[in-house]
C-alpha cells in the first residue's frame, strides 16, 4: 500500500513539472466605432492560443542522433563507457529513458516491462535495448542489481545529462522537495542506424505511451 501511494504522489510530482497554465478570458464591453476607410486597417496574423501545448523536443522523428559517451558496469564490475554511435550504427535499437532509477514507476513498470518483452522485441528485429537515465554509473548499477536484471536490457549512465540536453528532452525538478534537479524526461525511440523511426515522447514523468507494449506495436 505504501509502495502504491509512493507510486501516485512521485507520478503527480513529476507530471505537475510541465503541467500547463490555464488562463480564463477577462470579459469585455461592447464599443461602438465609427467606420474607418479601408485603406488605413492593416491585416494582422490572428492570436492563436492553446490549452493543449504540443509536446515537442529538439530530437523527431527521421532526425539523426548526436553522439554522446554513456557510462555503465559490466558483469565483471569493471566501469565501460559507449557511445550512440556504437548503440545504433548499423543496428535496430530501441533507447528509453527514465527520469530516475529507484523511482516508482520507473522500477515497477517502465524498466521491467522491457525486460519482460526483451525477447518479443529482439525476435521482432531489435539488436539492441538500452535504458538511458541522468543518474551515475554507481546509482545504475545498485538499480540493475536491486531488480535482478540480466543482459535483457542496458542500463547507461548519461551523468551530467549531456545527451538528454543534446535531444532536448530535460526534465526541470529542482522547485521540487525530492531533490531530483534536471534529469530526463520519459520517452522511448525506435533508431535504424542512427536515425530515429519512432519516437514515444511523454510530458513530464507521465506513462502513457512510451512502454514496450507500445514499441511492440510499432514494429
Amino acid at each position: 500500500m505504501a509502495v502504491a501511494t509512493a507510486s501516485i504522489a512521485f507520478t503527480r510530482l513529476l507530471s505537475s513539472a510541465t503541467k500547463p497554465h490555464r488562463t480564463s478570458a477577462s470579459n469585455h464591453r461592447s464599443l461602438t466605432f465609427s467606420p474607418i476607410p479601408i485603406k488605413h486597417l492593416r491585416h494582422h496574423r490572428p492570436i492563436k492560443h492553446s490549452t493543449n501545448p504540443k509536446i515537442t523536443a529538439t530530437i523527431s522523428v527521421g532526425d539523426k542522433l548526436p553522439d554522446a559517451t554513456l557510462s555503465y558496469f559490466d558483469s565483471a564490475d569493471e566501469l565501460q563507457t559507449t557511445t550512440i554511435s556504437d548503440l545504433t550504427k548499423s543496428k535496430t535499437s530501441i533507447l528509453f529513458a527514465v527520469p530516475g532509477a529507484f523511482t516508482p514507476t520507473c522500477s515497477q513498470k517502465h524498466l521491467p516491462g522491457f525486460v519482460e518483452k526483451s525477447g518479443e522485441l529482439k525476435a521482432k528485429g531489435v539488436d539492441t535495448i538500452a535504458c538511458i537515465s541522468v543518474n551515475d554509473a554507481f546509482v545504475m548499477k545498485a538499480w540493475k542489481s536491486d531488480l535482478k536484471i540480466g543482459d535483457e536490457v542496458l542500463l547507461l549512465s548519461d551523468g551530467n545529462g549531456d545527451f538528454t540536453r543534446a535531444i532536448g528532452c530535460e526534465l526541470d525538478l529542482s522547485d521540487k522537495p525530492v531533490g531530483l534537479g534536471v534529469r530526463s524526461r520519459r520517452y522511448s525511440m525506435l533508431v535504424e542506424d542512427g536515425v530515429v523511426k519512432v519516437l514515444n515522447l511523454e510530458e513530464g514523468g507521465a506513462f502513457t505511451a512510451s512502454g514496450a507494449e507500445d514499441m511492440l506495436r510499432a514494429l
